[in-house]
């Protein structure tokens, strides 16, 4: 059973940047693709960023392609997300995960389901004021 924490969520006004990490009781890299996802009240959990297992392939949404910035510590079992230019609309509660999405060049179909991710960290609050 791996374990994931996330940490590193805050307040910031708009414009702003935070690092969120996510370490896990394991070494995973190598074996599980990691992601981040995000939720709002009401709303169901979305992909927002994704590494690979060995961190050469990564996949963002739309909607913080440009200002997110997954990145993963082999050595610390961490993985980064890197929150630049945020906007009121990124809001949210910010949940890491690992799992075994089919993640490859060109295919990216699976790996912003929340479904194909079996180990969820406890979600980090990310509050951007206008």
């Amino acid at each position: 059973q791996v374990h994931l924490v996330a940490s590193g969520g805050g307040s910031v006004q708009a414009g702003g940047s935070l690092r969120l990490s996510c370490v896990a009781s394991e070494s995973t890299h190598r074996l599980y693709s990691a992601g981040w996802f995000r939720q709002t009240p009401g709303k169901e959990r979305e992909g927002v960023a994704h590494i690979a297992s060995g961190g050469a392939l990564t996949y963002y949404d739309e909607s913080v392609k440009g200002r997110f910035t997954i990145s993963q510590d082999g050595a610390k079992n961490t993985v980064f997300l890197q929150l630049n230019s945020l906007k009121p609309e990124d809001t949210a509660m910010y949940y890491c995960a690992a799992g075994l999405p089919e993640f490859e060049s060109g295919n990216y179909c699976y790996v912003s389901f929340p479904h194909e991710y079996n180990y969820w960290g406890q979600g980090t609050q990310v509050t951007v004021s206008s």
